[in-house]
């Protein structure tokens, strides 16, 4: 029983989907992430959902960026890092 089911699905509610997010230099994620989870230490190249320029992000394993990411690049894209999207 989900107790919140009425309750609408904002930016900053809890994510209701989990799913692995593949770098990809010309794809969009679908769905649209509310957050990313990196369970490595390395960079990811993102573009968020508003910005015109991809940036190189440093993360820690166990990190998650509370960023709306519309790409995650393979191009850029360094370690051995699973990438994790919140939705």
């Amino acid at each position: 029983m989900d107790k919140f089911e009425a309750n609408n699905d904002t930016a900053s509610s809890p994510a209701r989907h989990c799913f692995i997010i593949q770098p990809n230099d010309n794809q969009p994620i679908s769905p649209l992430p509310k957050a990313l989870r990196a369970d490595g230490d390395g960079v990811i190249m993102l573009r968020a959902v508003d910005s015109v320029a991809d940036v190189a992000h440093p993360v820690k394993a166990g990190e998650i960026i509370p960023v709306r990411a519309a790409y995650v690049r393979a191009t850029g894209t360094t370690g051995q890092i699973s990438i994790m999207g919140y939705a």
